[in-house]
């Protein structure tokens, strides 16, 4: 159940949908409104653009979520198997997400579309990296579940079924966070345009640092 998560879920949980909330946002803006940190609007936009005959679009959209996958897959490679526990190597995942994301930035200020996927690949790393852990989802780069989840709960609260507190306060602790990366991405890029990419993959290699030091000393 989700009470055996370790405590320094929610923490770690804000920041990272912090990350992906601000890339999102930043991609929003700076892409001609193609999101990365999901795929769901994504696969909407390919069977729009397969359907008007745009194959210059589709290619580049299909890119766009081959890219999430292949960042997933490097995920499940590097960490080897989806249950979030402490010990495995998300300080290595971290900070490919950060250079992902500072690769992405160089090649959007160049004008290149690599740094679309490059973004993109970012986000599927970063999502598929805590992945479910005692059955409790664990997503990091969307929402959408997360809303679903509580409106579950709410209706069987209304049923009389005790509501899982941890439960509510992680996905709202995600939701925030993804809202508030979102704000904060929007806002650096009115100023800085595709700059603002160094917030998130800043705050991903700091997070990399954090627990790769806390990892060690809890080993020791």
């Amino acid at each position: 159940m989700i009470h055996k998560l370790p405590k320094w879920v929610e923490a770690s949980a804000f920041v990272l949908a912090f990350i992906a909330g601000s890339v999102n946002a930043i991609a929003l803006l700076g892409f001609n409104h193609q999101g990365v940190s999901h795929l769901t609007g994504s696969s909407s936009l390919l069977g729009v653009e397969i359907a008007k005959g745009d194959y210059t679009e589709v290619i580049h959209i299909g890119w766009i979520i081959l890219s999430f996958v292949v960042g997933a897959g490097v995920s499940g490679f590097a960490i080897g198997n989806e249950s979030l526990k402490f010990g495995r190597r998300y300080g290595f995942a971290l900070l490919a997400v950060a250079l992902l994301l500072l690769l992405a930035m160089y090649f959007l200020m160049e004008g290149n579309n690599l740094g679309h996927y490059l973004a993109s690949a970012a986000c599927g790393l970063q999502n598929a990296m805590t992945s479910t852990f005692s059955g409790a989802l664990v997503r990091t780069t969307h929402v959408t579940g997360l809303f679903t989840d509580l409106g579950i709960i709410i209706g069987l609260w209304l049923r009389g079924h005790k509501a899982d507190k941890r439960r509510v306060i992680l996905y709202l602790t995600l939701i925030g966070g993804f809202i508030t990366g979102g704000f904060m991405g929007a806002v650096n890029f009115a100023h800085f345009a595709f700059y603002a990419l160094l917030m998130p993959a800043g705050l991903a290699a700091l997070l990399a640092i954090i627990y790769e030091f806390y990892r060690k000393k809890i080993s020791h």
